[in-house]
């Protein structure tokens, strides 16, 4: 398949995948949850009921700690009173990229983890309970020599669970400058890099040591009580982008195919596709859930498709860059394989879902690069009018092989179209499909029937067989036919016979 990419291969400076929106949350795990909170005052030799003695100086420790950054520093600590505010464009303010270290402290009041001592009247036990509340919570925005503007969200209560956010785009851009590497920036993209392989390789590359001590030391930075609980931070992934923009020489260059792949990509995204996209197999009893959204921002229109925690979406990005990006909230959510510990302390590789912890970012890069390049196929697919308008008149004529005549595919008689869209499930896309599979879905099918459509769908040339197998696969060329068909139908067709009915 002729990828967008190639196709307008002359138009186009460069490819990047690269990750966006990186938010890492910290937490001690001795005292992260209420039995563990528990513990750690007794062994303190502290009275559970005791427990905002314990909490308070470490609170005002954290506010002291704030305050003598900011004198240090020269900056003064902004209090936000509006929720509404957004932060970022506030702390950019004081923001020189090419000057390191504290860029602004912002506090607010905001909820946050919290525990409350409980006597249980049946066991005669006390304990620590989880609740919620609010307390004042910190935001130190820096901009790092490494990872570049971001910043660390600091509640200054316990169990004093961290926020860092930072964008993967800026650390991209910090190596690139080590490398003599010639780029411009437009917010958190780029719209020109001197070398895009060299850049891609560098993307490609995280040090996670390295990352894990820079934590490390901002948290010691920003919220030093943690030395006096002597436990270091445990780092997981909170949410994930990853993004691959398409680098247009020309904003009139994307403008002229941008419109015609949001509406396709409106109309032919499917339940089923969305699966497809992420290396998912949609199941029938799946509850989570699913579904396109189209919305019209101030620098442009966005198409996107959610599949419980993880979405997939295209934009554009100052009319120049064409965006396609994942974002996952839940890294579990996908599977890849790895080595797992059981519970009698023996391993085996094996098919098993990501780990949270911030370990697990070099294989997000494989596993997000992936749902972005099946979307990028996805549309480049129905984007190609020209070959699948000839193929589509292939499937639909009648084809003679070996004497006999099978009949073309009629894309309105409502049997050839449940056949077609069956193809396209998304189970069948990755895992490949027998003629039991066809059975299920059309019971009142007998078996010659069901014989002679998987026979007339080879003839077409729109399913292939897997050698010494009875396992089908979706051809490309069946692909883009059925797509292009989808497009035209529901694009063209069933608006204008609407638009008349109304007229």
């Amino acid at each position: 398949m002729e990828l967008i990419t190639t196709r307008y291969s002359e138009n186009i400076d460069g490819v990047l995948g690269c990750f966006d929106r990186i938010i890492i949350k910290g937490i001690l795990p001795s005292i992260c949850y209420g039995d563990a909170m528990a513990r750690h005052l007794t062994k303190q030799n502290i009275l559970l009921f005791d427990y905002t003695k314990y909490a308070d100086p470490l609170r005002e420790e954290l506010r002291h700690n704030a305050e003598e950054l900011a004198s240090k520093n020269n900056i003064s600590i902004e209090f936000i009173k509006n929720s509404s505010s957004r932060k970022e464009d506030i702390a950019k303010r004081n923001y020189d990229p090419n000057k390191f270290g504290l860029v602004t402290i912002l506090s607010a009041m905001e909820s946050c983890n919290a525990y409350r001592p409980w006597h249980d009247k049946i066991s005669h036990k006390n304990t620590m309970k989880a609740t919620s509340g609010k307390c004042l919570h910190y935001y130190f925005y820096f901009n790092d020599p490494d990872i570049g503007f971001g910043y660390m969200r600091v509640p200054t209560w316990c169990p004093f669970q961290l926020q860092v956010y930072f964008n993967g785009h800026n650390v991209l851009a910090n190596q690139l400058k080590k490398e003599g590497i010639k780029f411009t920036m437009l917010d958190n993209a780029f719209d020109y890099i001197e070398d895009f392989e060299k850049a891609q390789q560098l993307a490609d590359k995280w040090d996670m040591e390295k990352l894990f001590k820079k934590l490390q030391w901002l948290a010691g930075l920003y919220c030093p009580v943690h030395k006096k609980i002597d436990e270091n931070f445990h780092w997981s992934i909170m949410q994930q982008e990853y993004a691959t923009d398409i680098v247009f020489k020309k904003q009139a260059d994307l403008k002229l195919i941008y419109e015609t792949l949001i509406a396709t990509a409106i109309h032919t995204v499917k339940p089923a596709n969305i699966a497809t996209f992420l290396g998912q197999k949609l199941h029938s009893n799946y509850e989570g859930e699913m579904g396109n959204h189209y919305n019209i921002r101030i620098e442009g229109s966005r198409i996107k498709h959610s599949m419980g925690a993880v979405s997939i979406k295209m934009y554009d990005k100052f009319n120049k860059i064409l965006r396609i990006e994942t974002t996952v909230n839940d890294v579990s959510f996908f599977k890849h394989f790895r080595e797992v510990v059981h519970r009698d302390g023996t391993t085996s590789k094996q098919q098993a879902p990501v780990k949270k912890n911030i370990f697990s970012l070099p294989a997000l890069i494989d596993i997000l690069k992936a749902a972005n390049k099946r979307y990028l196929e996805f549309i480049s697919a129905v984007e190609d009018n020209s070959v699948g308008k000839k193929k589509l008149q292939k499937i639909t004529s009648p084809t003679i092989s070996k004497t006999r005549t099978y009949k073309g595919f009629n894309f309105f008689d409502k049997t050839d179209q449940d056949i077609l869209l069956h193809l396209t499930s998304g189970e069948f896309n990755i895992s490949g499909f027998r003629a039991k599979d066809f059975k299920k879905r059309f019971k009142q099918f007998s078996a010659y029937k069901i014989s002679r459509v998987l026979k007339r769908l080879w003839v077409k040339g729109l399913i292939k067989k897997v050698a010494k197998t009875y396992k089908y696969y979706l051809t490309t060329m069946g692909k883009e036919a059925i797509l292009t068909a989808l497009k035209l139908k529901n694009m063209v067709i069933i608006p204008q016979l609407n638009y008349n009915i109304a007229v």
